[in-house]
C-alpha cells in the first residue's frame, strides 16, 4: 500500500515498486506475469458500463477494485472523483501511475488484494469492480469486502462478462466456480440495500485489449441505504 488511506492522506500519482504488497504472493505473481507478457494488456479506455452508470452520480470518493493499467481510475479522477485504486499486480500499478502522471491527475494507489487491504469501512461513495477476478472463499470474504467498503448512500457497481459464470472448467486451468460473480453479491444484499440495476445487456466495449471479444455484460448496481 502506497498511502495510509485510513488517515485520509491526499491522493498521489506516484507508485513506488518497493512498497509492500499485502495479499497472496501467488496471485500477485500470476498477474505480474500476465502484464509482463504484453506492453499493454487492456484498451486504455474506460469501461463502457462504468461510463454509463456513473453519468448521473455526483463525484465523491471512489474505490476502483482491480484497477489494472488505470484507465478507469484516470477517467474518474478527470471527472472530479477522489480515487483510490486497488490492484494486485505491481507491473500494472506502475503503468497506471504513469498514465495518471501523463494525465495530470492524482490517484491513491493501493498494492493489495481486496480482502487483505486495510480499506476504511463504509467510506466510499462508489465502489467500482469492472470484470474483477475475485476468488471465492467459504466465508464470501470478497463479496463482503465489496459491500463493506460502500458508504451509506453510496453505490456498488459490479460488472462482469455474461455467460462466463456458467462455463465449464477450461483445460487452461480456469474454473468459473473459483470466482465471484454478480449473482453471489446480489444474494448477500439485505433490506439495507436497494438494487437499482441487475441485468444483462450488450457490452459497450473499448476497441482492442484483452476481453474485447465479450459481447454482453452482467451489471449489478446497488445503493446502500444505511
Amino acid at each position: 500500500m502506497t498511502d495510509d488511506i485510513t488517515a485520509g492522506s491526499p491522493a498521489s500519482d506516484t507508485f513506488l515498486p518497493g512498497d509492500g504488497y499485502v495479499g497472496d504472493p501467488a496471485v500477485r505473481a500470476e498477474w505480474d506475469n500476465r502484464y509482463a507478457d504484453r506492453q499493454q494488456l487492456w484498451s486504455g479506455q474506460p469501461n463502457g458500463a462504468l461510463v454509463a452508470e456513473v453519468a448521473g452520480l455526483a463525484p465523491g470518493r471512489v474505490l476502483d477494485v482491480g484497477c489494472g493499467e488505470g484507465a478507469d481510475a484516470v477517467w474518474l479522477a478527470r471527472g472530479g472523483w477522489d480515487v483510490t485504486a486497488l490492484e494486485v499486480s505491481g507491473v500494472a500499478l506502475e503503468r497506471a501511475a504513469g498514465h495518471a502522471r501523463d494525465a495530470g491527475v492524482g490517484v491513491r494507489w493501493v498494492h493489495a488484494g481486496l480482502t487483505e487491504a486495510a480499506l476504511p469501512p463504509a467510506s466510499f461513495d462508489l465502489v467500482s469492480a469492472q470484470y474483477p477476478a475475485l476468488l471465492r472463499t467459504p466465508d464470501a470474504a470478497a463479496e463482503r469486502a465489496l459491500l463493506a467498503a460502500v458508504a451509506p448512500g453510496g453505490v456498488l457497481l459490479l460488472v462482469h462478462h455474461a455467460g462466463m459464470d456458467t462455463q465449464h472448467a477450461h483445460d487452461s486451468g480456469f474454473d468459473p466456480a473459483d470466482y465471484v460473480w454478480p449473482s453471489m453479491v446480489a444474494a448477500l444484499l439485505t433490506d439495507g440495500w436497494k438494487v437499482e440495476v441487475n441485468e444483462q445487456r450488450p457490452r459497450v466495449a473499448p476497441d482492442g485489449g484483452a476481453g474485447a471479444h465479450h459481447t454482453d455484460d452482467l451489471v449489478l448496481r446497488a445503493r446502500r441505504l444505511r
